[in-house]
């Protein structure tokens, strides 16, 4: 069902700040940036090993990342699985009694489509289910 960790997401409060600790001092290469107007965040995507790591910046006080920023500080948002089929994950994930954020997949960054899993059902830990194109089983 899982297929791997896709990526990590990291909520920050600038990118232009954040980048050169992890392109400086970590010399992550920096794969793109790219911005998610439909969730009102900027995304720095870096590559480290078989992971991404996404860095994302609220675009709008708006944002559910301002917001998370806000509550909780920068810091670990979520851990993104990747998965095929992720309509048939998101059943299955009903099935076994996982409260779902998004019913549906929607559009994320990077092409996929995903859908979040809601954190009371998961031990405080918010997790993404993420299909990207091409992936294969």
């Amino acid at each position: 069902m899982i297929k791997k960790v896709d990526h990590i997401g990291i909520a920050v409060r600038s990118l232009e700040h954040t980048l050169p600790f992890y392109t400086d001092v970590l010399n992550l290469p920096l794969l793109g940036i790219e911005e998610v107007e439909t969730q009102l965040v900027r995304v720095a995507f870096l590559e480290a090993g078989g992971t991404k790591l996404e860095l994302l910046e609220p675009t709008s006080e708006e944002s559910t990342i301002a917001k998370f920023i806000e509550k909780r500080g920068e810091g670990i948002h979520h851990v993104a699985l990747g998965v095929v089929s992720i309509k048939e994950r998101i059943s299955e994930m009903k099935e076994k009694g996982i409260r779902m954020i998004d019913d549906q997949p929607r559009p994320g960054a990077g092409g996929a489509n995903i859908a979040f899993l809601h954190p009371k059902s998961t031990s405080g830990v918010l997790f993404e289910l993420c299909e990207k194109k091409g992936m294969k089983g």
